[in-house]
């Protein structure tokens, strides 16, 4: 995401410095080739020297901006050795996911559900329509795999502030990758028209230290299995 962002910052530099001179020419034509000031229309029709600037320079910026964009675009299919598989589930209306690299902890992996906190049940702080009673717990500074699908219609797996939005299709399999580099807690929604309870999927991304996640996932492998 944090590429996607600066990225934005360059390509917003060479919007400005082209639509300024963009103007810039607009106004000097208004001006110079005003008919006032020429009452004789120029008969030059043809000019190889400003074509061949006209066509070159744009060819050039359009050359600077697709390199790094391609580069961005491939590298977010990019699976790099990730530490942890994250599988998730879209159904009428909740999300369920599986953590299936828990194996030294536990012979099964840890499935859960996730549903949208009701407003009655809010505590202080808590978000209205986007806070979640089961968390995805992920680390930070680890390259993580999300594979995700859908039960039963179309779902759509989206988080704005981690740069992921992902269809979750059934009988289908797709795939991201995240990779987060600081502590903090990400919302997202459900981005796929589902039902009459669509706008009420959200979902809730913690991303902890490293030591923090193997704690709460022993934690959580030992609650679910002890209940």
């Amino acid at each position: 995401m944090e590429g996607i962002i600066n990225f934005h910052h360059d390509l917003m530099f060479f919007l400005i410095v082209v639509t300024v001179f963009v103007c810039w020419m607009l106004f000097r034509v208004i001006t110079l080739f005003d008919e006032k000031k020429n009452k004789i229309a120029s008969t030059i029709v043809h000019g190889a020297t400003i074509e061949i600037i006209w066509t070159t320079i744009p060819a050039l910026i359009l050359l600077t901006v697709a390199v790094p964009s391609f580069a961005l675009l491939y590298s977010m299919d990019e699976v790099i050795d990730p530490i942890i598989t994250l599988k998730v589930i879209g159904s009428q209306w909740y999300w369920s996911y599986e953590y299936s690299d828990n194996l030294e902890f536990s012979d099964e992996p840890l499935i859960f559900d996730s549903y949208m906190v009701q407003e009655n049940d809010l505590e202080l702080g808590q978000f209205r329509l986007l806070e979640v009673d089961n968390r995805v717990v992920v680390p930070t500074n680890s390259h993580i795999r999300v594979l995700i699908t859908a039960s039963d219609v179309l779902h759509s797996w989206a988080i704005p502030s981690l740069g992921v939005k992902l269809d979750a299709c059934p009988g289908r399999l797709n795939q991201t990758s995240m990779f987060i580099k600081r502590e903090g807690v990400f919302y997202g929604q459900c981005s796929e028209i589902c039902g009459v309870n669509h706008g009420f999927m959200p979902i809730v991304v913690e991303a902890v230290s490293l030591e923090d996640y193997l704690t709460w996932l022993k934690n959580k492998i030992n609650f679910d299995f002890n209940a």
